[in-house]
C-alpha cells in the first residue's frame, strides 16, 4: 500500500500517475486531498465546476460531488476504464482523505513523483469545494 500526500501537487498529474498505478494493481491512499492544487484562472476554474454540478440534479444524473476527496476520485475515475472488470477492481484500491487520518498516522507518507504548484496560479481544490457548498 503506497501513502501519497497530495498537498501542493496538480491534480491532472497526480490523479495520472494515481490512475496508472492502480492499473498496474497497487493499493493507494491519498492524504491531503483538499490541498490538491488546480492551475488555472481561479474565476474559469470556479465557473467550471460549477457547471459540472449543475448538470445533474437529485433525480437525473450524473450528481458531480462537492467534497475535494470525492473531486480527486471522481478525476481519477474518469482516467480509468470503468466499465470493465479491471478499471472497477483498481478504483476500488483508491481512497482519498481530507488531512491525514488516524488510521494513517503511522504510515510511511510519499511524495509523488509528479511537479508541485510552485510559482503558478490558480485555486486549491478545498477552496473549489467550499465554493460549492461543502462543509468540511
Amino acid at each position: 500500500m503506497k501513502v501519497y500526500d497530495a498537498e501542493d501537487k496538480i491534480l491532472g498529474r497526480l490523479a495520472s500517475q494515481v490512475a496508472s498505478e492502480l492499473l498496474d494493481g497497487e493499493e493507494i491512499r491519498v492524504v491531503n486531498a483538499d490541498k490538491i492544487f488546480i492551475v488555472g484562472n481561479k474565476k474559469n476554474i470556479l465557473e467550471d465546476y460549477e457547471k459540472k454540478r449543475a448538470r445533474g440534479k437529485q433525480i437525473n444524473a450524473p450528481i458531480f460531488p462537492r467534497r475535494p476527496e470525492r473531486i480527486f476520485k471522481r478525476t481519477v475515475r474518469g482516467m480509468l476504464p470503468r466499465k470493465k472488470a479491471r478499471g472497477r477492481k483498481a478504483f476500488k484500491r483508491l481512497r482519498a482523505y481530507i488531512g491525514i487520518p488516524s488510521e494513517l498516522d503511522g504510515a510511511e507518507i510519499i511524495e509523488p513523483d509528479v511537479k508541485g504548484s510552485e510559482g503558478k496560479l490558480g485555486i486549491t481544490l478545498g477552496d473549489v469545494s467550499k465554493h460549492l457548498g461543502a462543509k468540511f
